[in-house]
């Protein structure tokens, strides 16, 4: 069956490439590029499909047989998903699992960096200073230690096996899955968050931010926490209240904290943006900050156009279209 596919502006270089490739594996698909806004106008009335970061209230309302949105990103941003998108009968699409093990190979490289102190000599050197800790200080054995998942779709699930791997016990919390993936000793609903956290010496935040998830991690749940505990986040920002976590830290309620992640208040659409220049987080003891990048890694860009290629064929054959997203939750 013959569709139109609208790529919403703006494109990102290592994707302008796709409406050739697409053209070329499809019979019968027209792929329009439009160059701003206005000419998205134009296309999106008698389109059937289109992928885009955000496809704005009043560009949902111009289009009349619209009935797939690919996102071309695994957890949406704050906005992405508003009362009219939510209401209408099209179907949305995302990313998911293209990327689980770039971002699971980064939560744990924080993990290691906490378990051996790296966080510590880092500043030393920094410093020129040659401080050797004394002997056992400062280390977590981790097969004695105890992860908690907080969200275990993909990436959570590829984190447990390699958190079992270094020995780790692992257990998780997740609002979907039943059963325990390979690696992980229990799987507990969200109502057992609470209780869990005290048992846990890393607790990994993956979950996507949805109304249910919006600032979860408060100055309680930190407080419910070890004191030697590190909390780490490449989920999204805003399922964490960053004051209270500073508040935390300075409390001294939890050890630290490694994040990839940071709350995004009114920039919605924006994936990522930064801390502040003067937030307290960049030279706290004890935490570690990248740059949202926890995603980063070879073929990513390969994975995502075997996604929207494979869910153009399922579209056109009339199949069901692959991480079809809950619009209502978010994810």
């Amino acid at each position: 069956m013959p569709f139109k596919l609208v790529m919403l502006p703006p494109q990102l270089s290592k994707t302008r490439g796709w409406p050739e490739r697409l053209s070329a594996e499809l019979h019968g698909i027209s792929v329009v590029v439009p160059d701003n806004m206005e000419l998205a106008e134009e296309a999106i009335h008698d389109a059937d499909a289109v992928c885009g970061r955000f496809l704005p209230p009043e560009l949902l309302r111009k289009a009349k047989r619209l009935r797939w949105l690919q996102a071309p990103f695994a957890g949406a941003p704050p906005g992405y998903y508003y009362p009219e998108l939510i209401a209408h009968p099209l179907v949305v699409t995302n990313m998911r699992d293209t990327f689980s093990d770039h971002i699971g190979t980064h939560i744990m490289s924080m993990v290691l960096a906490f378990a051996r102190g790296l966080h510590r000599y880092i500043r030393h050197q920094l410093q020129r200073e040659w401080r050797p800790l004394p002997q056992g200080e400062g280390i977590i054995h981790l097969p004695d230690a105890t992860a908690l998942i907080v969200g275990v779709g993909g990436v959570g699930c590829e984190t447990a096996r390699l958190a079992n791997a270094f020995g780790m016990r692992v257990i998780g919390v997740d609002v979907r899955r039943k059963q325990c993936p390979p690696g992980m000793a229990e799987l507990h609903r969200p109502d057992k968050l609470d209780d869990l956290l005290p048992e846990a010496d890393f607790v990994l935040m993956t979950a996507p931010h949805t109304p249910a998830t919006e600032g979860m991690f408060d100055r309680a749940r930190f407080r419910r926490m070890k004191r030697s505990a590190f909390y780490i986040n490449t989920g999204r920002g805003n399922t964490t209240r960053l004051d209270d976590l500073v508040a935390a830290l300075v409390a001294g309620n939890i050890a630290g904290a490694g994040l990839d992640v940071f709350a995004q208040g009114s920039r919605a659409h924006d994936s990522q943006v930064r801390l502040d220049d003067d937030d307290p987080l960049w030279t706290m003891p004890g935490v570690i900050i990248t740059p949202h990048v926890a995603s980063s890694g070879p073929y990513m860009y390969d994975r995502m156009f075997e996604v929207l290629l494979d869910n153009c064929r399922r579209f056109t054959a009339g199949k069901a279209l692959r991480n079809v997203v809950d619009k209502e939750n978010w994810f």
